[in-house]
């Protein structure tokens, strides 16, 4: 009976000195600021649409020798240089986005990322677009490997990750606005995109035709921003009124 007492007598203490070294502190606040939500739709809100022009005669398209890779060479589409991509006087893959004028916001939680693939051995789309704090799919739909690199400009880490053949897509998110972010392979070194993080929900990037459309915009002033990979970014001044579509083209040339 007393074995059982100073066992029992133990026991008690040790739950004892446990309970004591709890601590009473209280769960320390995270120090990251919530990110802003997407800005409430609004009733009387405008759009912006217009055409991207080309004037001149346009550089020829060069056309990629991919013969260093047997997978690549075997495809069937056709690989042409694509920094200029101009039709009817049109001039397609201009990023544009609305770069004062809109309050800054992250991209809802449930955003579907936007997809950038390997394809044919260049990457579709070539010029991308999304929110900042929405996500990329990086995907391989060809039967070799492939590189995804990033070189940012900002602060924002670079992204250098490989890809097998028809491997596993890879999904990235993006915190902070890039304009015409480089997307290289280091496998194939002619493969090249853009990505752009815009810092409010209004962008686009203008159609084969030179077309493009920004809906949901609030009415108000704008400094609406057109950007090239070659030809560089020009602004325009715009005002949206209430419930109507303005109307915003933008004319490049060769320099």
């Amino acid at each position: 009976m007393t074995n059982l007492r100073t066992t029992a007598t133990i026991l008690l203490a040790a739950v004892l000195t446990l309970s004591g070294c709890k601590s009473n502190a209280p769960t320390p606040t995270p120090t990251t600021e919530p990110a802003q939500a997407a800005p409430t739709p609004v009733a009387n809100a405008g759009s912006i649409s217009g055409v991207i022009h080309f004037t001149g005669k346009p550089p020829a398209r060069v056309k990629i020798d991919m013969s260093m890779d047997p997978a690549c060479a075997m495809t069937a589409a056709e690989n042409d240089a694509e920094q200029y991509i101009v039709a009817n006087g049109k001039l397609a893959n201009v990023y544009l986005y609305i770069k004062t004028g809109a309050p800054p916001s992250k991209a809802p939680a449930k955003t579907p990322p936007v997809v950038l693939d390997q394809k044919g051995c260049r990457y579709t789309p070539h010029v991308i677009a999304l929110q900042q704090g929405g996500s990329v799919e990086f995907r391989n739909s060809d039967p070799t490997m492939h590189n995804i690199h990033t070189t940012p400009e900002t602060g924002e880490g670079s992204i250098d990750v490989s890809q097998g053949p028809m491997g596993t897509a890879q999904t990235r998110q993006f915190q902070q606005p890039e304009q015409m972010l480089p997307v290289r392979c280091n496998n194939h070194p002619w493969m090249n995109a853009f990505l752009n993080v815009s810092a409010t929900p209004f962008f686009a990037v203008s159609a084969a035709d030179g077309s493009f459309t920004i809906n949901g915009l609030p009415p108000g002033n704008y400094t609406l921003a057109a950007v090239h990979e070659k030809l560089g970014e020009q602004d325009i001044q715009i005002t949206v009124a209430p419930s109507s579509a303005a109307k915003a083209d933008f004319t490049y040339a060769m320099k």
